[in-house]
């Protein structure tokens, strides 16, 4: 019989949050968003975080292979003890208690790695911003209870760019502050780093970061 801890992941079902993550992160390896073992996935599901370890190739990973969190108390319910906790933790939590996210992404996309190089050599480094392209269509305008549809091509984007720190765990605070200056992102870019993406849930979260 399957212990407390284990039973928290194992499941036969697709939509299980542990499932769940190993898929997206097989899907985002062939995009080029977290080979050598770099990104991650965090969901969000009922009073728990479900979160991918640190220092594995994730599309390898394995449901036993997560990290399960008590969201009010942050204490691990669930540990392997021959794997890491993500780095990546407290800015997947400043996603979930200050957005009320249901699931956060972090990839290291070149693309958003070389868009934050662009910006600071046009000398516009702390924000992204982008119009007349088809993609943008696809994110909402405002968030949660403030959202007015989705954006149209006519419209600017615009994504907070933050600097990076030598050590991740570090971002949380300038992650936050970002968050609170930019109330309608569902972004922030990481320069020389990458990109955290969240949404109210899953499929939200993985079509924003796709767009």
């Amino acid at each position: 019989m399957a212990s407390d801890a284990e039973s928290l992941v194992l499941s036969h079902d697709p939509q299980h949050p542990a499932n769940l993550i190993c898929t997206l992160c097989q899907k985002f390896y062939t995009h080029g968003w977290v080979t050598g073992t770099g990104g991650g996935t965090s969901i969000r599901h009922d009073s728990h975080l479900y979160i991918a370890p640190s220092g594995v190739q994730k599309e390898l990973m394995q449901p036993t292979d997560m990290f399960v969190m008590d969201y009010a108390s942050k204490t691990y319910l669930r540990r392997p003890a021959n794997l890491k906790p993500s780095a990546c933790t407290p800015l997947f939590y400043a996603a979930f208690s200050l957005r009320n996210a249901g699931c956060c992404i972090h990839t290291h996309s070149i693309s958003a790695v070389l868009v934050t190089l662009l910006c600071e050599a046009s000398g516009q480094a702390d924000v992204f911003e982008i119009e007349q392209i088809e993609q943008i269509k696809g994110v909402p305008r405002g968030y949660g209870e403030t959202r007015k549809g989705n954006l149209g091509y006519y419209d600017r984007l615009r994504i907070p760019i933050i600097e990076n720190t030598a050590h991740e765990e570090d971002l949380k605070d300038t992650l936050e502050a970002a968050i609170e200056a930019w109330p309608d992102t569902y972004a922030v870019l990481v320069r020389r780093h990458g990109i955290y993406v969240w949404g109210k849930d899953v499929a939200q979260a993985k079509t924003l970061c796709e767009r």
